[in-house]
């Protein structure tokens, strides 16, 4: 029996009475199989830099591998470029292990092509498929395949288009696409130091995705060497399969050793590397590299601790840097993937920084002088483009947490002006001539929705909608978005309410909490997607409340970082601090019968809500909980607990494992046993706990899944055991 369908009949045998009694039968397969009816919509929008055409992956309905397609703005058609079928001729997608770590670190479930470059003049697309690399001629759509070897991870254009640089097994190389020639430019001594890839933290929690970085004039590249041997190795094993050998990957845990990380520079030409100098003993982590056009290669770095974070130039000659910018926070410095920005000439850059309390764009000169801040009511998120000819910037933000719109700012000085409106998340993607952009929107009734704009000097222009092949769900979900503030909390907790499609107003409902409470998620924000599995669960017979409380982002330096040392507390509080003023607001929420649901951190806050407020929660489904936090990594952990030696209470508080002698609720723990983000080995700790003390509880495990479970089969079932759990405990009298 496959690890699939083993874990499809466990699973059936768990999960019948939720199926049977489905409000809306065939919903959960169809949400399942479409990916929340999300394939079948672009994705990855680019615009050329001609600005005449946008490039895009899409999918079928039903389907998760990704063709690319383009869509000619000046008539409005869209036709297929390449697709994987085309290229595989038949024979079945396969990834490398290195291939499937990145995907999983970047949350990528799709197959086929999951990303895609462009060089800079267009001419070039760069794809990837069954580790083998593939340049495809826009002109005339000439497609050439890269020479056969080990796995091709992460590719990427020089400036010039002429070459491609990317890794085969733990090394860099070039590609010269005239001749085809290849050469590796650098050679690992050892298996566990890799040139040219971004180690684990670098991926999971610093939105790091590479390793390597062209040099403006093409002749060189910047690449980092991983150095893991001093970090300890986990093993994942395939449980169904005992003859196969364990798969051993580097994680540093909390207050261990991380990988040992430095930055070089090499010539196309190959040579030794120069080895860029910097305090890396006080400053370990490099969390961005920019290398662009007349600006100065850029780095970012912080120290282990993360109070403190430095911007500096180098040298690609001498290896010496410079200090541009210095940040400290004694809580922890939060970092903005998307600068510094540079202005093409060099004269300046785009920064941004929370040391006002909330996130301001900045422009600086080229020593890191602050010439201006870009501040007012609307809530700065990302930079996503600057246009040095008109002089502006274009960021994402709100004055509203639940939404994200586009703005305009002139560089020179003057008010920020929105180019979206109305209760939405928008995300742009810009091209090269920095007028075409692609804007994807979502709102609370309706799933992504990707239209092409041109803007120049500030006034906007639709011109298209890329081309959606995507099924439509069977209803749209019905959501009441509130703040809520109860004593204590002024400014108020966000909060999302899914009742019934057939609710009664004469009625108390039980409630279900749909949690995931900490850092960098929101539940709450205008879009449809995940309110579709709400109201599904809600038309069982429940109302579904989502919260975001204190450390959640984009409600500034003081909400976030009062879960510093308290990160498990502060959020459970919270939870139950919003339930209760919900519940004196809104008659028809019975607060007697309130059950709780999450995975990764949700699942973490769902099993601690169980075992320290049974007197609020009557049932929890914990879903990939981290346990105790000395066993997750250093980056994420240890910005709020501290280094563990240093604060040993705030992580002995924060652990499951502490509480599970009080456990007196319903629980039901689920994990899959090849996770490599919160390994399985957590939950079998709380386990074994819970055994000890002799409480009683569920447990399901998924059986070679990782932190994610795309599989239409596996989810459907998942789902549908979720809610008998749920139903049990809150609706017995339906049992």
């Amino acid at each position: 029996m496959s690890r699939f369908a083993l874990a499809w009949a466990l699973l059936l045998a768990l999960a019948p009475l939720a199926r049977a009694a489905d409000p809306d039968p065939g919903f959960l397969r169809a949400d399942a199989e479409t990916r929340g009816f999300r394939l079948g919509r672009p994705v990855n929008p680019r615009p050329t830099p001609d600005g005449k055409s946008v490039l895009f992956l899409r999918a079928e309905a039903r389907s998760p591998a990704q063709s690319l397609y383009q869509f000619d703005v000046a008539t409005g058609r869209t036709r297929l470029v390449l697709s994987p079928a085309e290229l595989l001729k038949g024979a079945t997608e396969e990834l490398s292990p290195a291939e499937r770590a990145r995907r999983e670190r970047m949350r990528v479930t799709t197959r086929g092509f999951t990303s895609f470059d462009l060089s800079d003049n267009g001419a070039l697309i760069l794809v990837t498929l069954s580790g083998r690399l593939y340049t495809v001629r826009r002109s005339d759509g000439k497609t050439v395949a890269s020479p056969p070897g080990d796995s091709i991870v992460d590719p990427h254009f020089s400036p010039d288009g002429k070459r491609i640089a990317y890794v085969r097994g733990r090394d860099l190389y070039v590609l010269t696409l005239v001749s085809g020639r290849e050469k590796r430019l650098t050679h690992s001594a050892d298996p566990r130091i890799t040139c040219g890839l971004a180690e684990f933290v670098a991926e999971e929690e610093m939105a790091r995705f590479t390793g390597m970085w062209w040099s403006p004039d093409s002749r060189a590249l910047a690449f980092e060497e991983a150095d893991t041997r001093p970090v300890e190795t986990f093993h994942l094993v395939d449980l169904t399969k005992p003859t196969h050998d364990a798969e051993a990957r580097p994680y540093p845990r909390a207050g261990t050793a991380n990988a040992k990380v430095r930055l070089g520079v090499v010539s196309v030409d190959g040579g030794a590397p120069v080895w860029i100098k910097w305090d890396a003993d006080r400053l370990p982590y490099l969390t961005r590299v920019v290398w662009k056009d007349r600006a100065p290669l850029t780095l970012l770095v912080e120290d282990r601790r993360q109070h403190d974070l430095e911007l500096l130039t180098a040298d690609e000659k001498s290896g010496v840097t410079t200090r541009l910018v210095a940040e400290h926070d004694t809580a922890w410095v939060n970092l903005d993937a998307s600068v510094p920005r540079w202005l093409p000439d060099g004269s300046a850059f785009l920064w941004s920084s929370e040391s006002s309390g909330t996130w301001q764009l900045e422009l600086r000169d080229r020593k890191g002088a602050r010439l201006r801040s870009f501040g007012g009511p609307e809530r700065y998120e990302r930079l996503i483009d600057v246009d040095p000819k008109e002089r502006a910037a274009y960021f994402e933000g709100a004055p509203d947490p639940t939404t994200s719109e586009l703005f305009r700012v002139p560089l020179d000085g003057g008010p920020a002006v929105a180019l979206t409106r109305g209760p939405a998340v928008n995300r742009a993607a810009f091209g090269r001539d920095h007028h075409l952009y692609a804007l994807t929107t979502t709102t609370a009734q309706s799933l992504p929705v990707t239209t092409v704009h041109r803007v120049v000097r500030g006034e906007d222009r639709a011109l298209g909608t890329l081309p959606s092949v995507a099924e439509e769900p069977p209803f749209r979900p019905s959501i009441e978005y509130v703040r809520i503030a109860p004593k204590n909390f002024p400014d108020g907790f966000e909060c999302a309410i899914t009742r019934p499609r057939h609710f009664d107003p004469k009625r108390k409902y039980p409630v279900v909490v749909d949690v995931y409470g900490g850092p960098h998620h929101q539940q709450v924000t205008r879009a449809e997607a995940p309110a579709l599995l709400r109201q599904w669960i809600a038309d069982h017979g429940f109302v579904v409340v989502a919260v975001d409380g204190r450390g959640t982002p984009n409600r500034g330096r003081a909400w976030e970082r009062a879960i510093r040392g308290k990160l498990g507390a502060v959020p459970l509080a919270d939870q139950v601090s919003a339930l209760q003023a919900l519940g004196a607001r809104y008659p028809e929420l019975d607060l007697s019968r309130v059950g709780i649901y999450g995975w990764s951190f949700g699942g973490y806050l769902s099993a601690l809500a169980v075992l320290r407020r049974p007197d609020i929660f009557r049932v929890a489904v914990a879903g990939a909980p981290v346990v105790d936090w000395h066993d997750y990594d250093t980056f994420y952990t240890e910005r709020y607990l501290g280094l563990p030696d240093e604060d040993p209470n705030a992580y002995d508080q924060s652990s499951l494992l502490s509480y599970a002698k009080y456990l007196a609720r319903p629980l039901l723990l689920i994990h899959g046993t090849r996770d490599d983000n919160v390994y399985f080995f957590q939950t079998l700790e709380l386990c074994d706990a819970l055994f000890r003390a002799g409480k009683r509880f569920d447990f399901l495990p998924l059986t070679g899944f990782t932190h994610l479970v795309p599989d239409p089969v596996v989810k459907e079932a998942l789902y549908g055991r979720i809610v008998d759990q749920l139903t049990s405990a809150l609706h017995p009298q339906d049992r």
